[in-house]
């Protein structure tokens, strides 16, 4: 089922059930209800997710990773959903290894390939403690531009820390953060899908496949051939 107010998919990157990272999730949810829209929850630890082997073809294959586990439904998952949010822990000064080894094999195993999830509006979300939590959202980050998402601007980003030891929701500006950064993304989500309405074509036009196909270049003009010889 889908919302027309968007339906969003968070990926749960945290192996500690009912942990800070559960507890942003629950919040965000509220707040997308509010909305009239749908949130979607993966539990990464609940699932079969098969570290990358030492087949070493990753980078030369043109067919999906052949490894039997759940990340290809996964990746269903992603690819139907609005938008996306990743939410993981900081563990031992970087990612939670739950998200780590996800990300590498939805990424080089099926991703890759034509980029489904282009244009699909992304959110981060970083439980920690005090240390690292930017590093880890930098990670994120580039992973969803290397994606091609759309990532919507929303002020400071979302790095939940709490140092009290008990799982919850302690850090007010953080909480401000993952407000302003849902009501951002539905935002988005809801213009893309107005534009969709109205024109019947995608906002951004999708030029080439990824980013390992070499694209079409425009030849050079006179002009430019010119300047080029004057230089010589």
């Amino acid at each position: 089922m889908h919302s027309e107010a968007g339906t969003i998919l968070a990926i749960n990157g945290s192996e500690r059930v009912g942990g800070n990272t559960d507890h942003a999730i629950a919040y965000a949810g509220r707040l997308i209800a509010e909305r009239g829209a749908i949130l979607r929850t993966i539990q990464l630890r609940e699932h079969r997710i098969s570290p990358c082997s030492p087949c070493g073809d990753c980078n030369s294959r043109t067919v999906p990773c052949q490894l039997d586990d759940d990340v290809p439904a996964l990746v269903e998952q992603m690819t139907n959903a609005d938008g996306l949010i990743y939410a993981a822990p900081v563990h031992g000064f970087g990612l939670a290894h739950l998200m780590q080894v996800f990300i590498e094999r939805a990424g080089v195993g099926y991703l890759r390939f034509t980029r489904p999830l282009a244009d699909k509006v992304g959110g981060i979300i970083v439980t920690g403690r005090r240390y690292s939590d930017s590093s880890v959202h930098n990670q994120i980050v580039n992973n969803l531009l290397l994606n091609r998402m759309i990532l919507v601007g929303s002020g400071f980003p979302v790095l939940l820390r709490n140092t009290t030891g008990t799982p919850g929701l302690t850090d007010p500006e953080g909480i401000d953060a993952l407000e302003r950064m849902v009501h951002r993304m539905l935002d988005m989500v809801q213009l893309l899908k107005r534009h969709q309405r109205v024109d019947g074509d995608p906002v951004l036009p999708r030029r080439d496949r990824n980013e390992r196909v070499p694209r079409p270049r425009r030849n050079e003009s006179a002009q430019t051939r010119g300047d080029i010889e004057n230089v010589h």
